[in-house]
């Protein structure tokens, strides 16, 4: 009888080790620069992004809060969740162009307390245009790299948006394939959208894809390879971000859907992934620039 209750409790462990841990995840979409398309709210319903968060939560058994009141952000708050979204612009700490209400700088702290206890964080595209470093209240050239300097969010997210050109095609090669969500990826994947250049770098992040980007058109895409999407240790936390994420087509395309769910899964702790720094090894040009092009001259 004590074997079967033994066998009874192994197989109850195997089944709910099987399902998909419930997580509560905030989803903040507050828009104090530009405000894209894919997150905003049209007569009082969810955007395009959050309709297909909806989709992932309901076959994940996770629940989604979609927020845009940077005022609502405070430790009492933020620990209801267990990981949060960001697809954010701006210095969120204005009301700016969204005219919704603004972090507070206590709330700004209070979020990377959060991850630094050990939450997680996910940035998607605009994230890295969000919080740019300043001097005198103006952003600083978006052809210079400030490292230690940089903005506290910058270095938290691990990178910062220079400029964008023209959506088109690009290549990424996959870094670590067994990264949660990268697993049936292969080698590398090749998706038509807006792509960004970045910047600023933190040294300790683990690049997960690196783009091939002077086989694009744009003088922003002149310069070595460098990654669009990474990992990294904030403290006891976890930080992923993922440059994708303009276009419809790239919230509906499995691809990207299998990231979010895998960066889910590792910054809640779920799943584990080794995630040593390396970025000199697999982008070690990533922190070359290339200087805008001089206006051309008037003619007289």
């Amino acid at each position: 009888m004590k074997k079967i209750l033994t066998m009874l409790a192994v197989f109850a462990g195997l089944s709910l080790s099987a399902q998909a841990e419930a997580h509560k995840i905030l989803f903040f979409s507050k828009s104090s620069g530009f405000e894209h398309d894919v997150i905003s709210w049209k007569k009082g319903q969810p955007s395009f992004a959050e309709k297909i968060l909806l989709e992932i939560g309901g076959k994940e058994k996770w629940e989604f809060e979609f927020s845009k009141d940077g005022s609502k952000f405070s430790p009492e708050y933020l620990e209801q969740f267990d990981t949060v979204i960001f697809y954010t612009t701006g210095d969120l700490t204005t009301p700016g162009k969204d005219k919704q209400p603004p972090m507070t700088p206590e709330g700004k702290q209070a979020l990377l307390d959060y991850v630094k206890a050990g939450n997680g964080f996910i940035g998607l595209h605009c994230a890295t245009d969000t919080f740019h470093t300043t001097k005198d209240g103006k952003v600083l050239s978006y052809y210079e790299n400030y490292g230690k300097d940089s903005d506290e969010f910058i270095c938290f997210i691990g990178g910062e948006f220079v400029s964008h050109g023209a959506q088109q095609e690009a290549t990424n090669r996959v870094i670590n394939p067994n990264f949660p969500g990268y697993e049936n990826i292969g080698v590398s994947f090749t998706l038509m959208e807006e792509w960004y250049a970045l910047k600023d770098f933190n040294p300790d992040i683990h690049c997960l894809t690196v783009m091939e980007s002077n086989k694009l058109k744009g003088p922003m895409y002149q310069r070595p390879d460098f990654p669009t999407s990474w990992a990294r240790a904030e403290g006891k936390g976890r930080v992923y971000y993922n440059a994708m994420g303009h276009r419809e087509d790239i919230w509906t395309n499995d691809l990207f859907k299998n990231m979010i769910i895998g960066a889910v899964k590792w910054t809640t702790g779920e799943l584990d992934a080794e995630i040593p720094p390396n970025l000199e090894e697999v982008a070690p040009g990533a922190m070359e620039l290339t200087e805008p092009p001089a206006p051309k001259k008037k003619k007289k």
